[in-house]
């Protein structure tokens, strides 16, 4: 089968750079093993730039729609899906936002999303272009939203799977807890049609047939989960404690998935033909562990990413908590990342008018170069609690990230982010956007893990 791939809501490329092994300013150039013949990057919020989508350009160039139109920096509701090339992987981080339907929509049949939820731009993709596999990734919550109807949103992304034909295994990885340098849980989704091959293979394989009572059934699909699945071939996990599969049938409409369907879905799980099998697993991994420290610099740094001594610490150093329930400390002090990242007790008055005590635990002041990287957000080397703090290698100062610090946290190469291509000319990419675009990214190493398992996937595939 030809590794063709759309890659939807693209940020910087991460899905592309770990399919086809970009690490270094050298593979840029090279022929790339998956065929990239679409993307799609394009970001609301931005009214004068796109550095996201110019940053793919400038790495990868762009790419066509079957009219000839480059309609990548599109809205992707707005772009006609029948237009897009053909491919047999569907790649992307989409959002995680509010699923719900309508009553009005409750039918699979014409089933038309809110205005702005993209999820339906995927579910329109898969019913146009009906791609054989699909890898997604969102973040790990996905699998228990919305508070109040926990597991509906999952709940009706596994229903259109399903009403497409498609068998459905999911994972919660953290990149950490398998050897890499940030410790970073998301919920990964791999999709495959059930007329492929592979279906029919993953099927034999662990002895599953639709007259199977349902024990058997249940151990079989415990067997994909376990051993033989997509996620379990590529980071193996062991059952956690004495978890059990729990099992769910989906109602028989979306509509109906919206209303009133929930789930306790563990973190990881197969859905056949509309038949949830979900248990608590753990990482079976024992190899070698990236740190924080392994990426960072070891030469000179520039000096805009020292913290002056002054915004450190307003007071002895070994202080890690503030008790502001009779006074508040002065301005001054609060603009320190001592207190930022200390403990702290605050008097605060509710929208009611009660007052309580708010109050908040610390974090370390300096990240800890001996471990894997906290989480990295887009709001990286702001004024905030999780902004990474470290101590130069060179000169033993105190500092925020580089951009190329933040770029190897995520896998990618360095100075993935350093340049655009803004209407045919190359232009920097603003240190502020550099960070937010990797804090918005996945794991590059993670995808690169999963394209051996794909590959064999597709060379079988015939």
């Amino acid at each position: 089968m030809k590794k063709t791939v759309c890659e939807l809501f693209a940020g910087v490329g991460g899905f592309r750079c770990g399919l086809n092994n970009i690490r270094t300013e050298e593979d840029y150039g090279k022929e790339e093993k998956w065929d990239t013949v679409w993307f799609s990057q394009w970001e609301p919020a931005e009214k004068n730039t796109q550095y996201a989508h110019d940053c793919y350009v400038y790495r990868f160039g762009t790419r066509l729609d079957n009219n000839g139109e480059d309609t990548t920096n599109y809205n992707i509701e707005d772009v006609d899906k029948t237009t897009l090339p053909d491919f047999n992987l569907l790649v992307g981080g989409f959002p995680c936002q509010d699923y719900s339907v309508a009553s009005s929509l409750a039918t699979s049949k014409g089933l038309e999303g809110k205005k702005g939820i993209l999820w339906w731009s995927i579910r329109e993709i898969l019913e146009v272009k009906k791609p054989p596999f699909v890898l997604l990734e969102n973040v790990d919550r996905l699998l228990k939203s919305p508070a109040k109807q926990r597991g509906r949103d999952f709940g009706v992304i596994l229903a259109c799977f399903r009403d497409e034909g498609y068998t459905v295994e999911w994972r919660v990885i953290n990149a950490a807890e398998y050897g890499y340098q940030q410790r970073r849980r998301r919920t990964f989704i791999f999709a495959y049609k059930n007329s492929t091959k592979y279906a029919e293979r993953i099927l034999n394989t662990i002895g599953c047939t639709d007259v199977l009572e349902e024990k058997r059934k249940k151990e079989c699909m415990e067997n994909a989960v376990l051993k033989e699945g997509f996620f379990a071939e590529t980071f193996p996990v062991n059952r956690a404690g004495s978890a059990k599969m729990k099992i769910k049938e989906l109602p028989e409409e979306v509509g109906e998935v919206s209303e009133i369907f929930q789930c306790a879905f563990e973190n990881s799980g197969i859905m056949k033909n509309g038949i949830i099998y979900t248990m608590k697993t753990i990482p079976d991994y024992y190899g070698k562990q990236i740190t924080l420290g392994d990426v960072m610099e070891t030469g000179q740094v520039e000096e805009q990413y020292f913290i002056p001594e002054e915004k450190l610490y307003y007071t002895d150093p070994t202080v890690t908590h503030s008790d502001e329930t009779e006074q508040r400390l002065p301005k001054r002090d609060r603009q320190t990342w001592q207190y930022l990242k200390g403990a702290k007790k605050l008097l605060r008055t509710s929208s009611t008018g009660h007052e309580y005590v708010f109050s908040e635990g610390a974090i370390s002041m300096i990240d800890q170069e001996d471990k894997p990287a906290r989480t990295m957000l887009t709001s990286e080397g702001g004024f905030s609690r999780t902004t990474h703090i470290v101590k130069d290698k060179m000169t033993g100062r105190v500092r925020l990230l580089t951009a190329t610090e933040a770029e190897r946290i995520q896998g990618f190469p360095t100075d993935h982010t350093k340049y655009c291509l803004v209407k045919g000319e190359t232009v920097e990419m603003p240190l502020r956007k550099r960070r937010f675009m990797m804090g918005n990214a996945l794991v590059v190493n993670l995808v690169a893990d999963m394209e051996k398992t794909l590959d064999k996937i597709f060379e079988l595939e015939q």
